[in-house]
């Protein structure tokens, strides 16, 4: 199947925010091509590429956009949300005991655990794998004699997206690639 020919669904576009900066790298901010389109009816995001594919009605035609950018700069939560997601994305999606990055297996463990007075916190949960959160068990890293690879903090949404780049999406169209700086080779 051709570009030209590609099914719309299979078109969607990347939103810039005004500075042109993804909104999110991990999840990638992407639109559907009905949001997108909507969206430049709506004149809040200009168009800055454009797929080969078109859609058109009886008397009008207009190939999808690719990416667009927004018209007005959206400023980023400086908390990111306590999530189980945003935990993984933190810890790179490794256990933080014994660097598996086995995301099927992967959980998450309370440092200091609950029965010993833990809370739920970014400060005390890290990511683990199945094996290492039942062989730590109940038990403080001390007691266990194991350690987090990294002291579990609370991170920025900068450090959150930053983490979020080492992860590209199986899919990345071309018109892309200017924006999102993976695999880029940087010039001396």
């Amino acid at each position: 199947m051709s570009v030209a020919q590609r099914s719309p669904d299979a078109c969607p576009a990347l939103v810039l925010n005004a500075d042109f900066r993804p909104l999110s790298y991990f999840p990638l901010s992407l639109w559907s091509w009905q949001d997108a389109l909507k969206a430049v009816f709506l004149d809040r995001v200009d168009v800055v590429a454009q797929y080969d594919t078109s859609v058109h009605s009886q008397n009008f035609e207009m190939r999808l956009p690719s990416v667009v950018s927004l018209k007005t700069f959206v400023k980023h939560s400086r908390a990111p949300a306590f999530t189980r997601f945003n935990v993984f994305l933190r810890d790179s999606f490794a256990c933080q005991y014994c660097s598996s990055t086995e995301r099927d297996a992967l959980t998450f463990d309370h440092v200091v655990p609950r029965s010993q007075g833990g809370r739920t916190t970014w400060e005390n949960i890290v990511a683990a794998c199945s094996a290492c959160n039942i062989r730590k068990g109940g038990r403080t890293p001390r007691e266990a004699k194991m350690f987090p690879a990294r002291e579990p903090l609370r991170p920025s949404m900068y450090e959150l997206n930053e983490r979020g780049r080492a992860f590209p999406p199986h899919y990345l169209h071309e018109s892309w690639q200017d924006f999102l700086y993976w695999d880029c080779e940087l010039e001396p």
